[in-house]
């Protein structure tokens, strides 16, 4: 794949000021690359998450890291990579025509080109498209749902992860979906759940492309119809617990304001799936702020009041839990356009697996981010750019 070889690192739990490190992938399709790249300088600095919670795309890197040892979750991210790139008819991902393809425009015709040969044909190991159309077909079926065939994903996922070892629970995972019938959004979880292929492919059935997953009675779409962020849930449901929180987003809330209908298609997307992962950071903030300050009042009370009914009931919302929420957030490149998560070309994914390594890199440079915050609600926050370093 055409990576600078790195020398080989013992895995090594790393001795961290926390209960539990987790890892929260979005969903974002082809640019999913990114989190394989986050992932890969996360390891290589010895920190293994106990928790990996993903929708989509983020939810197969999730199940990649959670049903395989340490040592051989970036390999096996690598396969995956690998194997879903490898259809394209042509490959500028090295060479001599490398140099020439790193202009904008030239990088945005060949963008545009592997983006239609993915959409006419499927993602070798992902997806196939079908052969004939769907209301050509009857009624009630995955053909008539559906443009797109996700068999092979579920071999793939079948050949790349342990289920056993996720059903095992020595990393928890959480995958979301949405039940079609009822619109809920669900979490498939190994602590509640025998998690199976299906559970992953329903997290990434996003319609109308990909067909519903059938699951025990039920049918369920792409978790990012509803959230395309882990986040919510990890905070929500996690247990009282000292946390580090790895937010690894695909999608940059922020952007420029757009200048033709292909920058509004692309702006519309970017905003429609970036989860607005820095409001959401805030607001969780501001509960915690509360929290705490409940936890001292509750404190301070007469003994003769701690069997009130009212006490009780706010005993169960004070915390004094610190969580550190480091956000990763991928930044489009200018040749990039509304169809880069389903561009799946080798050369796109290696710029992004890149760009997610030298971004995590850049982020563990700073100490900070790796220790308990000081602060008076307990919780740190920290983007590379939003911060203004580097």
């Amino acid at each position: 794949m055409n990576f600078q070889p790195r020398p080989h690192l013992t895995p090594a739990q790393r001795r961290l000021p926390f209960d539990c490190i987790a890892l929260l992938l979005q969903g974002g399709g082809a640019l999913g690359a990114y989190q394989a790249g986050v992932y890969d300088a996360l390891a290589e600095a010895d920190i293994h998450p106990d928790w990996v919670a993903g929708i989509s795309i983020g939810a197969i890197n999730a199940a990649i890291i959670a049903g395989n040892p340490p040592e051989a979750r970036v390999e096996r991210l690598r396969e995956f990579w690998a194997q879903v790139t490898s259809t394209g008819p042509w490959n500028w991902s090295g060479g001599p025509l490398l140099d020439w393809t790193r202009s904008d425009n030239t990088r945005n015709l060949i963008n545009q080109m592997s983006a239609g040969f993915a959409a006419a044909c499927g993602a070798t190991g992902f997806f196939s498209a079908r052969p004939l159309l769907p209301w050509l077909h009857a009624d009630g079926t995955s053909d008539a749902t559906s443009f797109y065939d996700t068999g092979a994903l579920k071999t793939t996922l079948e050949r790349l992860i342990d289920f056993d070892r996720i059903n095992a629970g020595t990393t928890r995972f959480s995958a979301g979906a949405v039940n079609v019938r009822t619109g809920n959004f669900v979490y498939f979880d190994n602590t509640t759940h025998t998690i199976r292929p299906e559970h992953i492919v329903a997290s990434g059935a996003l319609p109308p492309g990909f067909p519903a997953v059938e699951i025990e009675g039920e049918h369920y779409w792409d978790g990012g119809l509803v959230s395309n962020t882990p986040l919510q849930w990890v905070i929500d449901w996690g247990a009282a617990q000292d946390m580090l929180a790895f937010q690894v987003d695909l999608w940059s809330a922020r952007g420029q304001i757009p200048r033709n209908m292909a920058e509004v298609v692309t702006r519309h997307k970017e905003i429609q799936y970036s989860s607005r992962t820095r409001a959401s950071t805030d607001q969780f903030k501001r509960a915690q702020r509360l929290r705490r300050a409940l936890t001292d009042l509750l404190g301070r009370l007469p003994e003769d009041l701690s069997e009130h009914e009212d006490v009780k009931l706010l005993s169960t919302a004070v915390s004094q839990n610190v969580y550190n929420i480091v956000h990763l957030i991928y930044r489009a490149r200018n040749h990039e356009g509304h169809s880069k998560d389903y561009e799946f070309s080798r050369l796109s994914m290696q710029d992004h697996w890149r760009a997610g390594y030298h971004d995590a890199l850049r982020t563990l440079r700073h100490p900070e981010v790796l220790a308990r915050p000081s602060s008076p609600d307990g919780v740190f926050t920290f983007d590379l750019e939003h911060d203004g370093r580097e």
